[in-house]
C-alpha cells in the first residue's frame, strides 16, 4: 500500500502541534495557587535568559556587514515597524461587528511584533532569493523590536490594553533589553559555546517559549476570560488575519519591484517583511500584558501558522520560475562567512518557529 505523506507544500509546523497541547494542558491543568507562582517566577526567568540567548547569537560582524544594503533593509523595517500597525489600527473599525476588544488587542499587538529570522531565511533560500539580506534584514528587525514593539504598544495601545501600563516598560528593560545586552557584551567569550551547543539551546528555546505559553494560559483560565471567545469570533478573526497576510504579500512584492529592487532582492523583502515572529511575540506578551496575555497571544499564534503555510507555497512556485536560475546567482553574492545561509538550504519550510 502507497504510505500517505503530509504534502510537502502544507508545512504544519510541529512545534504548533506542542504549543496547541500546552494550551490545552493550560486548560486542563491550570497551574493555580503555589503552583502559578512557581510557574509564573520559572516563566519570568525563562523570558530572561531566552532573551540572553538572542543577545549572544546576534552575531555584530554579520550585522555591520549587511549596512551596505541599507535600502532593503529599511524597507523591511518599515513594512513592519509602520505599514503593518496602520493595517493594525485601521482593524479597529471591525470592533464589535468581527472583533471583540480584547481579540483587536491582539492583532494590533500582531502587528507590533518583529519580523522571522529563520523562517524568512529558509523561505528565500527555497524560493532561489538574495539569503545575506534575509539574514541581516530579519536580525536588524528583531533587534529594532526589543526596543520598537514596547513603545509602539505603549503608543497605540496604552491604557486601553487590559493588563497594559507604563510600568510594563521597566519590566521589558528588565526582563529583555538587559539580558539581550549582556549576552551581546558576552558573546566574545561565549559566542563559540552557544554556536556549538545550537541544538542543545535551541531545545531550551522551545521549552522556555512552552513554559511562557502555559503560564499564560493558566492565567487566563483562572480569569475566565475564555468564555469572550466564540467560534464564530475566532473565524472573524482568521478571516481578518488572511486578508491582512495577503495584503502584505502582495504590498512587498509589487511595492519591492515599485523601488527597483531585483528578483532575489524582491524575495528578501516580500518573506522578510510580510511576517511575524511567534517567539519574539509571545515573551513580549507576556511581559506586557500580564494575566491577559493568552488573549493577546491568540491572533499571532493563529496569524504564525497561516503564514508558514502560505509562503510555504509562495516559495516553492518562486524556485520554479523561469528566471530563477540566471537571476539568483547574480543577485545573492556570496553569503557572510560564518552566516546562517547555508544550513537552511535545502531544509524543510516548517522547522521554522521564528
Amino acid at each position: 500500500m502507497t504510505r500517505l505523506r503530509r504534502p510537502s507544500w502544507l508545512p504544519i509546523d510541529p512545534y504548533i502541534v506542542l504549543l496547541l497541547g500546552t494550551v490545552g494542558l493550560a486548560a486542563l491543568l491550570p497551574a493555580r495557587g503555589t503552583a502559578a507562582d512557581v510557574t509564573s517566577g520559572a516563566s519570568t526567568a525563562a523570558i530572561a535568559f531566552l532573551f540572553f540567548l538572542y543577545g549572544a547569537r546576534l552575531s555584530t560582524a554579520e550585522a555591520l556587514d549587511g549596512l551596505r544594503h541599507w535600502r532593503l533593509h529599511l524597507t523591511v523595517l518599515i513594512c513592519t515597524f509602520v505599514i503593518f500597525p496602520v493595517f493594525g489600527l485601521a482593524a479597529r473599525g471591525l470592533v464589535p461587528v468581527l472583533l471583540t476588544q480584547p481579540l483587536y488587542q491582539g492583532l494590533l499587538f500582531l502587528t507590533l511584533v518583529p519580523s522571522t529570522i529563520q523562517s524568512s531565511i529558509a523561505f528565500t533560500s527555497i524560493a532561489r532569493g538574495n539569503v545575506p539580506a534575509a539574514i541581516c534584514a530579519g536580525s536588524f528587525s528583531s533587534l529594532a523590536g526589543i526596543v520598537l514593539t514596547p513603545l509602539l504598544a505603549a503608543g497605540l495601545l496604552g491604557g486601553d490594553a487590559v493588563g497594559f501600563s507604563t510600568d510594563s516598560l521597566v519590566k521589558i528593560v528588565l526582563q529583555l533589553l538587559v539580558p539581550f545586552l549582556a549576552g551581546q557584551l558576552l558573546r566574545r567569550w561565549i559566542g563559540t559555546f552557544v554556536t556549538r551547543h545550537k541544538k542543545v539551546l535551541g531545545l531550551v528555546d522551545r521549552g522556555s517559549i512552552l513554559l511562557v505559553v502555559y503560564t499564560a494560559f493558566s492565567e487566563g483560565m483562572n480569569q475566565g476570560i475564555w468564555h469572550q471567545v466564540s467560534p464564530l469570533r475566532l473565524a472573524g478573526l482568521l478571516g481578518v488575519e488572511a486578508v491582512l497576510l495577503a495584503v502584505m504579500l502582495v504590498l512587498t512584492w509589487y511595492g519591492a519591484k515599485a523601488l527597483g529592487f531585483g528578483r532575489a532582492d524582491r524575495i528578501a523583502v516580500q518573506f522578510a517583511g510580510s511576517k511575524k515572529s511567534l517567539a519574539s511575540g509571545l515573551p513580549m506578551a507576556s511581559v506586557l500584558f500580564g494575566s491577559q496575555a493568552s488573549l493577546a497571544v491568540l491572533p499571532l499564534m493563529l496569524f504564525h501558522q497561516m503564514q508558514l503555510m502560505v509562503c510555504a507555497v509562495i516559495a516553492k512556485r518562486r524556485s520554479q520560475d523561469p528566471e530563477a536560475a540566471e537571476d539568483a546567482p547574480r543577485e545573492q553574492g556570496d553569503a557572510p562567512e560564518g552566516s546562517a545561509a547555508d544550513p537552511v538550504q535545502g531544509q524543510p519550510e516548517s522547522r521554522v518557529l521564528r
